[in-house]
């Protein structure tokens, strides 16, 4: 079900700045049919939650190399719990932006 909205924003469902912005990137690279904070971002990002598929990671990892000048290494062993959600996502950019 891409696209779909994948939950509400209460308490700890509640996108930070940062994950709005990134949740933006990803609507917008994907062209899907879901507002950006209606992203849950404790939700998978693969299958279920977005239903993005391996290509859609990709094309995910590119714009955000483009975006926040940061490379995503596609044989990294970290890669499903980094891409797990948005909000792991996030974080390891941040990780890596202050690196």
């Amino acid at each position: 079900m891409r696209g779909a909205a994948a939950g509400t924003q209460l308490g700890e469902d509640a996108l930070s700045a940062q994950e709005l912005e990134l949740a933006q990137l990803i609507v917008t690279t994907l062209n899907l049919e879901v507002r950006p904070a209606e992203i849950n971002p404790r939700s998978r990002l693969y299958e279920e939650g977005l239903g993005l598929d391996s290509i859609d990671i990709l094309e995910i990892a590119l714009a955000i190399s483009k975006t926040y000048g940061i490379r995503l290494k596609s044989d990294d062993e970290n890669n499903a719990r980094i891409f797990g959600s948005l909000r792991s996502l996030n974080e390891h950019i941040r990780k890596l932006q202050t690196k």
